[in-house]
């Protein structure tokens, strides 16, 4: 008799994303022709730059000759990449981090989901609420948790609460965790972590051994002077945090694939005796067991985003996305709405009025204006009567989208 793993009977509900994808198809087929505008989930609407393009063509005109075919690459990424990733992205930053140091794979949502793989079964887990719904998800289908209490929450994770009183920064937690995933700028507030905060967050690692999971996704769309665009900027963090960062938004990879994680030989976890081992020693063993590398041709387009053109061209993009979330924030302002995000993110996080639950706002919204966007309590328990707009859209929409809601009763 094949047994399941019962840990997945756990999870309350399908995937957030599905459901409302469900949710919109169901609109839809009953109400043909309506112009439905997407501002849910946080896929990018732009094209790949020209830079990235020709590099892509070139990989794959690479792949149709004998002479410089590439079969099985490296499974952490070829070299060429991992060096521009160090050079450009971390030591051009004054990050003492090395090619040696980085792992590329297919995004950092697998990253961010398969990383717990590596630790223990009896370690805590601490995830700030809202928050990315894959961190509490794989936590649950990993075992490290019991059953879902009434509030949302489950038993054995380390919840810490992310308000508009606290300025979505949680508090350092009275209960010791051993792995604190932290994300900034934050998916989904679109709120930023200054220098201080972040170096209180380092001290408390090292203080307790535990780890720094650091989701730094959304860098690139950080406007402000002053923000931290790596967890590596504050001092001892290479000794307690693993960061992950991603193409998918930055350059528009969301169905091209390519993401990568960083681990300082620095790092080390403990086994039950109190011996440290090297974390990236540990997860390069799980990737190069469980995954083949990315393919050639995305890595090569990948690697056209740290040329001098590819750079303008990606920041252009990203500065496109940031023109749409200002439109988006002052325009919700004006109806009345209290915004946040939009200024380092690409995300505008709204309080609904008069304590509108999160999914009726959600079908008011479609229903209504013809828009999707994406319910706060899907986030978490503390996200019930927010809900999440997204500004990668085609700039038209936007304006649109914003016309619409504004008129809603």
């Amino acid at each position: 008799m094949a047994l399941i793993n019962e840990h997945y009977l756990k999870l309350k509900a399908g995937y957030l994303f599905p459901e409302i994808g469900r949710r919109v198809k169901e609109f839809a087929d009953a109400n043909p022709g309506k112009n439905i505008i997407r501002m849910g989930i946080g896929d990018v609407t732009q094209p790949l730059a020209p830079s990235v393009l020709k590099a892509f063509h070139d990989g794959v005109d690479e792949m149709g000759k004998a002479e410089s075919f590439k079969g099985y690459g490296p499974e952490q990424g070829y070299e060429f990449l991992r060096q521009a990733i160090a050079v450009n992205a971390y030591q051009a930053n004054g990050i003492d981090i090395s090619a040696d140091d980085i792992i590329v794979s297919d995004g950092s949502k697998c990253d961010t989901g398969n990383i717990q793989e590596i630790f223990g079964s009896e370690n805590k887990i601490a995830i700030c609420d809202p928050v990315y719904p894959v961190y509490a998800d794989t936590t649950v289908m990993s075992g490290k948790t019991g059953e879902c209490a009434a509030n949302g929450y489950y038993a054995g994770i380390i919840y810490m609460p992310c308000t508009d009183e606290n300025g979505f920064i949680p508090e350092l937690p009275a209960e010791r965790p051993d792995l604190i995933f932290l994300c900034y700028p934050n998916n989904p507030t679109g709120t930023v972590a200054s220098k201080e905060e972040l170096a209180k967050w380092v001290k408390y690692a090292r203080d307790n051994k535990s780890i720094i999971l650091f989701d730094a996704a959304y860098e690139a769309f950080i406007t402000e002077p002053g923000i931290p665009r790596s967890i590596y900027e504050i001092e001892g963090a290479k000794e307690v945090a693993i960061e992950f960062r991603s193409f998918s938004k930055t350059a528009g990879f969301t169905g091209t694939r390519c993401a990568f994680t960083v681990i300082p030989e620095e790092l080390k976890a403990y086994d039950s005796n109190g011996n440290a081992h090297s974390v990236k020693k540990l997860w390069l063993r799980r990737h190069t067991t469980k995954f083949n590398g990315v393919s050639y041709p995305v890595q090569k387009a990948a690697a056209a985003v740290y040329t001098a053109q590819g750079q303008k061209e990606v920041s252009d993009v990203v500065a496109y996305y940031m023109e749409n979330a200002r439109i988006m924030r002052e325009s919700l302002s004006a109806a009345g709405y209290t915004v946040f995000g939009g200024v380092n993110a690409p995300y505008i996080w709204v309080k609904t009025k008069n304590n509108m639950k999160s999914w009726d706002f959600f079908d008011k919204v479609l229903n209504e204006a013809n828009v999707v966007g994406t319910p706060g309590s899907g986030f978490g328990p503390a996200g019930e009567g927010y809900f999440r707009f997204s500004a990668f859209a085609d700039r038209a929409n936007v304006i649109e989208a914003m016309e619409r809601i504004k008129k809603l009763d």
